[in-house]
């Protein structure tokens, strides 16, 4: 099954247990989830007025927001 999951968050959620930080992805786009790899570097020049999707290599393409019903999740 297919899923498609919007998402707008271009850094990771750091999370913090006693004296070490972990980061968790907030792209998508890790490698190593659920844990930031740095693929979110790829997302810094995306407009936010435009819905993109990435390729299993990384290339960003532009698509129309058809999805506007899709809640994204307040930070």
């Amino acid at each position: 099954m297919a899923r498609i999951v919007k998402r707008d968050r271009s850094s990771p959620y750091p999370v913090t247990v006693g004296a070490e930080t972990k980061y968790i992805c907030g792209c998508g786009l890790s490698k190593n989830q659920p844990f930031c790899d740095g693929a979110h570097k790829a997302t810094k020049d995306e407009s936010p007025a435009e819905l993109y999707w990435y390729d299993a290599a990384h290339v960003r393409h532009e698509m129309d927001d058809t999805f506007p019903a899709i809640p994204v999740p307040a930070e």
